[in-house]
């Protein structure tokens, strides 16, 4: 007995530690899930020169658009996602273009993932092959995707496919890409991975009601080929985000988009000089959670 009560005066303190890191933990992650009760967050994670969007739905489903290069995913996601979170609902290719895909390899090492959303486009490249075999031997659902498609995230959020309407394995990573809605409540996201302008005025043929969006994620990472006058118009966006690494051998953004979205007053936020842009929605307006606003120039680099 008196072994016992020295062996618990020796180790109390460690006890007493690891029992307030225990309800730290638990505190932390009741705070967590109490905000983020009837909000989606809506993320543009900075990965350098390429895209991956994170979405969390109100009821906690999560979705990542694209994964960016290299590992500069897995670097990223710790902004929006705890330490213990391991799992991902659905992760969305929108073309076969490695900017776009090749942060999934590192990701799949790590976290389950339920579902894989692609656009249709084709790539002969032995990289993607070995990401669609990587899907394939860990037995993750892939859809193609296709105009019409309403997949539900839970607590009134939802996407909504606008583009491709048709097989698309013939058109270029770019043209092919997969337009999506974001939409929750009375507030909305455009998400068009690197889509072009002749994609974008082929949508406004078809529906130009439709694209009216509280946010526009802009095409192709602010280049000249995506984002034109009448699709900005259509769109009516009150925020502009791009997706761009700082002084990108591109230049992107290019100076033609800056200049059709300075034309219309809309603020436009860049990854290249903010970081990850974390956007947040009640349903009824998105609020910006970053506090440092910084504008760009062409090619990303710093005013």
């Amino acid at each position: 007995m008196r072994s016992v009560i020295s062996h618990v005066k020796k180790y109390i303190k460690w006890y007493m530690l690891g029992l307030l890191c225990l309800t730290s933990c638990m505190l932390w992650y009741a705070v967590m899930t109490t905000n983020n009760k009837g909000i989606l967050t809506f993320a543009v994670l900075d990965v350098g020169q390429g895209e991956a969007l994170f979405i969390e739905s109100p009821t906690g489903v999560q979705v990542l658009i694209d994964g960016g290069p290299g590992k500069n995913l897995l670097l990223a996601l710790p902004q929006v996602l705890p330490w213990y979170d391991r799992s991902i609902d659905m992760i969305v290719v929108t073309n076969p273009d490695l900017d776009h895909y090749s942060g999934f390899f590192s990701l799949l090492d790590r976290y389950s993932v339920a579902s894989v959303f692609e656009s249709g486009t084709i790539s002969k490249t032995d990289t993607y092959r070995l990401l669609e075999k990587k899907i394939e031997d860990k037995h993750i659902l892939k859809i193609i995707a296709s105009r019409g498609q309403r997949i539900d995230l839970g607590g009134g959020a939802y996407l909504e496919v606008l583009f491709p309407d048709r097989d698309v394995s013939g058109l270029s990573s770019n043209d092919g890409s997969l337009v999506m809605r974001l939409v929750y409540g009375e507030t909305s996201v455009m998400l068009q991975g690197d889509s072009t302008r002749k994609i974008e005025e082929y949508l406004e043929a078809l529906d130009r009601k439709s694209l009216k969006s509280t946010i526009l994620k802009v095409g192709h990472h602010g280049s000249r080929t995506s984002t034109g006058e009448s699709y900005v118009e259509a769109v009516q966006p009150e925020f502009v985000v791009i997706s761009s690494g700082r002084d990108n051998t591109y230049g992107h953004p290019h100076k033609e988009t800056l200049d059709t979205l300075s034309a219309h007053t809309i603020a436009v936020f860049n990854t290249c000089v903010m970081g990850t842009i974390v956007f947040r929605s009640d349903g009824v307006r998105f609020s910006l959670q970053n506090t440092k606003v910084v504008s760009v120039e062409a090619g990303c680099r710093r005013k």
